[in-house]
Order: structure tokens, then C-alpha cells, then sequence
């Protein structure tokens, strides 16, 4: 399926018709997500709006092979899991279509990559094969062209070093790091940076108590010395992730759209500014499956950005279970 108008959407009827000729696609040819839908009774004919579309949840990719028919993959991402867990994979047939997903993600929310110099602290994730994280930010690295560019695994002495090198000639610097390992950082270095974004992307990995949102983003303004703790929403089952500028208010690029299900009923959405169940729709995901019923909890609002709000725990997603063939 041609990708190109996915990556032009610009409108609420071109992200709907949109919407409808992915799901169509994938109805047809992806035999898990069709197997889902028939077991719903949805299928093409009774589905005329995105609000229509059966979300698959989220657990699908840890026990079946999520990928449209006569494709193979050219690269699998896998998530992070404690020994003996069965992990998510993601089997991408065309790894193009990732690149270009966060390419113009980022450009859609921070302009030309080039104007950054990206630094990585991703300790956990560098620690592992198959991260689409790591794959990203190696490529966001590669594509700044800046020579200070990279990753920092445990030498925090020089990223502190480098950051300060950094400050003192006005580059503007992303680092994007794993919770814990900016929690770690801001602990130790009292730091006051005014050209430096810093970015979190979740996640304690059991390092470290998990904190609310509010806490790990006071703690990180105290330790960087900035107004603002930016963030990145994404995961192994989606090619395209949402930005946060501060607050913890997130929004997504116009291929992506975030609704959320009734926590009683998960094939009920509910209306915006209220707690439910996190649904993602991502466009990129053509060969994969696009709808996705996912294990976080969170709200709309109004103006369509959204915010994370937890986790259900293994009580609460009963009702998802119930769907899982």
C-alpha cells in the first residue's frame, strides 16, 4: 500500500479516508487483525468511520506474527522484558516507512535534525538487540551531521563534560534519555543549561522507585536547571511516537491520532477528558496492524493532545483479555 498519502494528511476527512483504506488493507490482508474483527462481527462493510475500527490489543504482538501477507520482514524490534516474560515483536517489511515516520515526526514538532546536536543516554536499551528506540536514535545521530553527535552508555562524567562544551559555544543539544539514567544524572551534577532539550522516554527498567510524572519531571528541572522536561511517547508496536514540550501533555503528527476506550467495556470509546484506556491509530503502521488497543491509561482533551496518566495492571485488563483468541 502506498504510503505517500499517509504522510500528507492535513485534515480530519484525509486522516478519516485515510483511516478507512488502511483498515480495509489490512482487513484483507493481515490474518490475525481480520481473524479479530470477524470474531467482532466488524469487517468492510460496516465500517464507515475510524471511530468504527476494532482496536487489536496491544498482546497480540507478544503471541502471533502481526504482519500482512506475502511481505517479509526486513527488520524485527523487540521490547524490553525481564528474563522469563515473552516480549513484543514487531515484524517490519519495510523499514523505509519507519524512517520516514519519525524523520517527519521530528521535523513536524522540532524542525531539521540538523540544527541539533543529539546525545543518547540509553543505557538499558543499548544493552539490548532489537530496540526500535535505539534504531531510531542512532539514525537521529547520524542524520544531525554534527561531530559531538552520539551515545553515552555508563560515562556520565563525559556527557556532563560535553554538555557544559556544548552550553559554553551555544549549540542547540537534544538529549534524549531513559528515565532513570536522567534521574541518575540530575542527582549527581547540578547543571544549568539555557540550549539544551532534555527528553525523556520513560521507563524506571527497575533500576530505580518508580515515580509519578510530576515528581521525575520536578526532580530532572531541578537537576538540569531548564523550565521544561520534554518527553517522547512511543513503543516496539508503533512506527511513529508523540512529543510532549512540557507538562506532560503530548500530542501526535496528523498520521496518529490517540482515543481512549471505557476501562469497563474496552470496545466502547468514550468521549474526550475522560480516564480510560489508551487506543492508538498509527498510519505508519501499514503492514503491521494500525489500531491498537494498548496497557496504558490516560485522556484526550479537547484539542486533541493527550496525556499518560498510568498503567492497568494485570485486574484491569480482563476485559482486553477476553479478545485475545
Amino acid at each position: 500500500m502506498n504510503t505517500e498519502t499517509i504522510f500528507n494528511i492535513k485534515t480530519k476527512e484525509d486522516f478519516n479516508i485515510a483511516a478507512l483504506a488502511v483498515f480495509n488493507f489490512q482487513y484483507k490482508n493481515n490474518l490475525v487483525y481480520s481473524e479479530f474483527c470477524n470474531h467482532l462481527n466488524k469487517n468492510s462493510h460496516n465500517v464507515n468511520h475510524f471511530t468504527d475500527i476494532p482496536f487489536l490489543p496491544i498482546q497480540f504482538f507478544k503471541t502471533k506474527k502481526v504482519l500482512v501477507k506475502n511481505t517479509t520482514p526486513e527488520v524485527t524490534f523487540s521490547s524490553s522484558g525481564t528474563t522469563g516474560t515473552v516480549t513484543s515483536k514487531h515484524y517490519v517489511s519495510n523499514v523505509q516507512v519507519y524512517i520516514d515516520s519519525y524523520l517527519k515526526g521530528f521535523k513536524y514538532f522540532y524542525g531539521d535534525i540538523k540544527k541539533y546536536c543529539v546525545l543518547a543516554l540509553l543505557p538499558s536499551y543499548l544493552e539490548r538487540k532489537g530496540s526500535s528506540l535505539i534504531y531510531m536514535a542512532d539514525d537521529l545521530i547520524k542524520k544531525s551531521e554534527h561531530p559531538d553527535s552520539g551515545f553515552y552508555l555508563h560515562n556520565i562524567n563525559a556527557l556532563v563534560s560535553k554538555l557544559k562544551l556544548l552550553e559554553e559555544n551555544g549549540t542547540q543539544v537534544l538529549l534524549i534519555g531513559v528515565s532513570f539514567a536522567l534521574l541518575d544524572m540530575a542527582e549527581q551534577y547540578n547543571l544549568h543549561l539555557k540550549n539544551t532539550i532534555i527528553m525523556e522516554t520513560g521507563g524506571m527498567k527497575g533500576r530505580r522507585k518508580e515515580l509519578i510524572r510530576e515528581e521525575l519531571h520536578q526532580e530532572l528541572k531541578n537537576g538540569f536547571g531548564v523550565t521544561e522536561i520534554h518527553s517522547e511517547y512511543g513503543m516496539t508496536e508503533l512506527l511513529s511516537q508523540a512529543y510532549s514540550k512540557g507538562n506532560g501533555i503530548f500530542n501526535t503528527p496528523p498520521w496518529m491520532k490517540i482515543l481512549t476506550r471505557d476501562p469497563e467495556d474496552p470496545l466502547t470509546l468514550q468521549k474526550n477528558g475522560k480516564t480510560g484506556g489508551i487506543n492508538v491509530i498509527d498510519l505508519a503502521n501499514v503492514n503491521s496492524c494500525a489500531f491498537i488497543a494498548t496497557q496504558d491509561l490516560g485522556k484526550v482533551h479537547t484539542n486533541q493532545s493527550f496525556e499518560i496518566i498510568g498503567r492497568f495492571d494485570n485486574s484491569d485488563i480482563r476485559g482486553c483479555n477476553l479478545l485475545v483468541l
